[in-house]
């Protein structure tokens, strides 16, 4: 049985990796798909190409969730082909690996626009479309944003934001039937990691107690959970996927 049919969602950065994978869970659930991408046209294609083959039913649109105008328009888009808006998954983040003292003021406005005020833009957006009939805001951050991480300091910032930023909001909009919640992940098998040498893969598999990356649908099912009616008493929440690793 399908627990999605029926629902409409969005879901940023969809052309790879956690994002593609949410992305097809979803679709294969029953649920039609908006997938936000900024740059990767042929990824965002590829991803379309494969919720098509699962027999689910999608669209994409390309805009940057750093702009304010650019997260209505997503989210105009989405009523406009679907009719309606039940989830959105604020998946698309950015990264800097390296110090702090080293990093220039667009790095750090990059990576705070994108990973917090993107996620912000969007919610703001989207609740108007969830308040007749409720919903669910679903937030991937990181365990950075639990603990912070040396050379990532302002992503783990941007993700610890991310955190209250769920919490809170989930407070404010548990009256209105509108879930919010977020996923934690660990160490995860993408791109993103793929900078990685051989070494430095094996030392950190080392760190993690069930001993590999999490694979992106592993992710992608904890998701579902959240999307769901099976998850209609948690809100507030941040579930953490790491492995053990923290």
């Amino acid at each position: 049985m399908m627990s999605l049919r029926g629902k409409v969602c969005i879901v940023t950065g969809g052309s790879r990796g956690i994002g593609r994978a949410i992305a097809l869970e979803l679709a294969k659930e029953g649920a039609s798909v908006l997938i936000n991408y900024s740059k990767d046209e042929e990824g965002a294609l590829k991803t379309l190409d494969l919720i098509k083959e699962c027999g689910g039913v999608s669209k994409a649109i390309k805009e940057d969730i750093a702009s304010f105008e650019g997260c209505k328009r997503i989210v105009d888009f989405a009523i406009e082909s679907f009719g309606k808006l039940d989830i959105l998954v604020n998946n698309a983040g950015r990264s800097f690996v390296g110090l702090f003292m080293d990093m220039g003021k667009e790095d750090i406005d990059n990576i705070i626009n994108t990973n917090l005020l993107g996620a912000m833009y969007l919610s703001k957006h989207a609740i108007g479309h969830m308040l007749n009939n409720g919903g669910s805001i679903i937030n991937i951050s990181s365990m950075w944003g639990d603990v912070g991480a040396s050379c990532e300091t302002v992503y783990s910032s941007s993700k610890g934001g991310l955190n209250l930023f769920t919490k809170a909001l989930a407070k404010e909009m548990a009256p209105s039937k509108i879930r919010v919640n977020g996923i934690s992940p660990g160490v995860i098998e993408t791109d993103m990691n793929s900078f990685l040498s051989k070494e430095d893969r094996e030392s950190l598999e080392e760190e993690i107690p069930i001993g590999r990356f999490g694979l992106p649908e592993e992710i992608a099912k904890a998701v579902v959970f959240l999307a769901s009616n099976n998850s209609s008493y948690i809100t507030g929440q941040i579930i953490r996927i790491d492995g053990g690793m923290i």
